[in-house]
C-alpha cells in the first residue's frame, strides 16, 4: 500500500506542479497571444490568465514605443560629396499578431530598410541642402518607413537625424567660407556704420550752416531795418524841420531884399567850400532881380552921399 500512496501523492504534486506553471501574468503595457498546438488562438490582455501547458503557450508583445538606433552610414549627396549619417527610429506596435507573424526580426528588418531610405533620401540632396534639411529628411523618412511596416503591424511615430558629418577636408572648407563670410558682415557693417556716421556729421556741419546762414540773415535783417528805421527818423526829422522853417519863412512874409541877402550868404559859403565844382539852381531869375535891385539900390545911396558932400563943400 505504501509505494501506491507514494506514487498517488507524487502524481498529486506533479499535476499540482503543472498547473501552477500554466498560469501566467500579462503586464498592463503587454498583449498576450496564446497559441494552441501552434496555431494562432487569441488575443488576451493585461492580467492574471492560465493556459494548458504542453498543449497552450501564451506569447507576450510588448505595445509601449521602442527605440531603434540605426547605424552610421556613409552616403553619398548629389554633389558627390561623402557624408557619414544616422538616425534613430521611434515606433509603437499597433497589431501584436501581424507584428508576432508578418516579419521574423522587425528591428533588422526596419534597421536595413531605414538605411536603405535613408541613402536615397540624402542623395537626393546636395550637402547643403542636406546640412539644413534636417526636418524634411526626417518627415520623408518617417512617411516611407510608415507605410512599408504598416504590414508588420508597426506605425513608426518619428524619425530623427542624428548627425550629418562631411569629410574633413569639407569641414575645413566650410569653416573657412563661413570665416569669410562674417568677415565679410562685419566689414559691410563696419562701412555702414562709417558711412551713416559722415551722413550724420554732413547733416550736422549742413544744419549748423543753415542756422548759422540764418542767424547772419536775421542779423543783415536787423541791422537793414535799424539803418532804414534811423534813416526814416532822420529824414522825417530833417522834413519836419524843413516844413517848420518854410513854415517860419511862409509866416514871416519875407521880402526879396532879404531873400537876395540870405542867397549871397548862402554863396559866399559855398564859395568858402572846398567843392570844384558848384551847381546853382535853374529857376534864379527872381533871385537875380532882387540882386540886382539891391545893387540900385546901394549904387542910389552911394550917388546921394556924394551929392550931399559936394553940397557941404
Amino acid at each position: 500500500m505504501e509505494p501506491l500512496i507514494v506514487l498517488f501523492v507524487v502524481l498529486a504534486v506533479a499535476l499540482i506542479a503543472i498547473a501552477a506553471a500554466g498560469f501566467k501574468v500579462v503586464r498592463p503595457f503587454q498583449k498576450g497571444l496564446i497559441e494552441f498546438l501552434g496555431r494562432y488562438e487569441k488575443t488576451v490582455d493585461s492580467g492574471l490568465r492560465w493556459v494548458m501547458p504542453f498543449v497552450k503557450r501564451i506569447i507576450k508583445v510588448d505595445m509601449r514605443e521602442q527605440v531603434i538606433d540605426v547605424p552610421p552610414q556613409e552616403v553619398i549627396t548629389k554633389d558627390n560629396v561623402v557624408v557619414t549619417v544616422d538616425a534613430v527610429i521611434y515606433y509603437e506596435a499597433t497589431d501584436p499578431v501581424k507584428l508576432q507573424y508578418n516579419v521574423g526580426s522587425f528591428i533588422l528588418a526596419v534597421t536595413k530598410l531605414a538605411q536603405t531610405n535613408l541613402r536615397n533620401v540624402v542623395g537626393d540632396l546636395d550637402l547643403d541642402a542636406a546640412l539644413t534639411s534636417r526636418e524634411v529628411i526626417n518627415a520623408k523618412l518617417r512617411q516611407i518607413l510608415d507605410d512599408a511596416t504598416d504590414k508588420w503591424g508597426v506605425r513608426v511615430v518619428r524619425v530623427e537625424i542624428q548627425r550629418i558629418e562631411p569629410p574633413v577636408d569639407v569641414t575645413d572648407a566650410m569653416h573657412r567660407q563661413m570665416k569669410a563670410e562674417r568677415d565679410r558682415r562685419a566689414a559691410v557693417t563696419e562701412a555702414e556704420g562709417l558711412k551713416r556716421a559722415a551722413i550724420l556729421k554732413a547733416e550736422g556741419v549742413k544744419e549748423s550752416q543753415v542756422l548759422e546762414a540764418d542767424g547772419q540773415a536775421e542779423a543783415i535783417k536787423r541791422v537793414a531795418d535799424a539803418e532804414k528805421y534811423q534813416r526814416l527818423t532822420v529824414a522825417e526829422g530833417e522834413g519836419q524841420a524843413i516844413e517848420r522853417v518854410f513854415a517860419a519863412i511862409h509866416n514871416g512874409d519875407p521880402t526879396p531884399d532879404l531873400i537876395a541877402i540870405r542867397y549871397l550868404e548862402a554863396l559866399q559859403g559855398v564859395a568858402e567850400g572846398q567843392a570844384t565844382k558848384i551847381f546853382l539852381p535853374l529857376d534864379t531869375s527872381g533871385v537875380l532881380g532882387s540882386v540886382a535891385a539891391i545893387g540900385e539900390l546901394f549904387q542910389e545911396g552911394a550917388n546921394g552921399a556924394r551929392t550931399f558932400q559936394r553940397g557941404q563943400e
